[in-house]
């Protein structure tokens, strides 16, 4: 475990050197202050505050920003499977396998840094009109409770005040998208394994051009379903989509058939370990090609 470590710990070195992390992580810092800008801008407009981790809960609580936000890790491990000039040294040192489970931990660390970086960062830009205090504010009132949160197209969803403290709903929150984030990472690394980079990025776009197309008021509208048949499109694509299994108010509470939150956890694990134990087994014939020392 030591080696495995030793690869998963080197990749994070490289960061220092690599301008497309900075660039990465910069594009997510807008991104965020984009999508939970407006939200501030309510709570100031009505002179409301705000409980530090709600704009988090209220933008990524819709699947479209988690769409958005997860591609931004397209760019981030567009270097994959991360060949430099110190994988001869790892290879000769140890096994093929060994050396992608080290590219699996920094795939899972490199992920979940960068899911926390834009949980810190709707807090930063909400903190001026925030509280820490583990209690829904009245602007989450205000935009659950009335149409308000529809004109803002902000998924400030009822359920989440029944259900859950802030705390406890952004954890969750948290959870789904570093799920979904990480089987569409996971599926890139196998495909860029088998057909090459430019294989692993289309395979990433494949995916999230599915997620988006598998969106119950798309299909509704497509297909001009009436409304008494729209709980069963809501319904199937619930269960179908990973993305609508990173949505958090896709899921059941109680009332409904959609899939319960562990039902998403395990399913998201589940393909994770598909497309890593694929990896395992591609990695096997993956043709390594080092030119000099620039290692890819």
């Amino acid at each position: 475990m030591k080696q495995v470590f030793m690869v998963a710990l080197y990749n994070f070195r490289t960061w220092k050197k690599n301008p497309r992390i900075f660039l990465s992580f910069s594009i997510a810092f807008i991104f965020c202050f984009l999508l939970s800008d407006k939200i501030v801008a309510f709570a100031e407009k009505y002179d409301t505050s705000m409980q530090i981790l709600e704009p988090f809960i209220w933008t990524f609580g819709d699947s479209n920003s988690i769409l958005l936000s997860s591609m931004i890790l397209i760019f981030l491990f567009a270097d994959m499977p991360f060949v430099t000039n110190a994988t001869p040294f790892f290879l000769m040192r140890t096994t093929r396998k060994k050396w992608l489970l080290g590219q699996a931990i920094y795939i899972l660390l490199a992920t979940s840094v960068y899911m926390v970086f834009v949980m810190s960062a709707t807090a930063f830009i909400s903190m001026r009109k925030a509280f820490v205090g583990n209690v829904w504010s009245n602007t989450a009132v205000a935009l659950g409770y009335s149409k308000a949160g529809e004109a803002l197209a902000v998924p400030a969803s009822v359920k989440a005040m029944g259900m859950s403290t802030p705390y406890g709903c952004a954890a969750i929150v948290f959870l789904l998208m570093l799920c979904y984030s990480l089987i569409l990472v996971f599926l890139m690394l196998l495909f860029n394994l088998k057909f090459g980079q430019i294989g692993g990025v289309l395979a990433a776009f494949g995916f999230s051009i599915y997620g988006f197309l598998l969106n119950p008021q798309t299909i509704i509208g497509i297909f001009n379903i009436p409304d008494y048949e729209a709980y069963k499109v809501n319904v199937w694509v619930g269960w179908v989509s990973p993305l609508n299994h990173a949505t958090f108010y896709m899921h059941n509470f109680g009332l409904d058939m959609l899939p319960r939150l562990w039902q998403s956890y395990l399913i998201c694990i589940v393909l994770v370990l598909v497309c890593f134990i694929a990896a395992l087994w591609v990695v096997r014939g993956y043709n390594f090609k080092f030119t000099g020392t620039g290692g890819k």
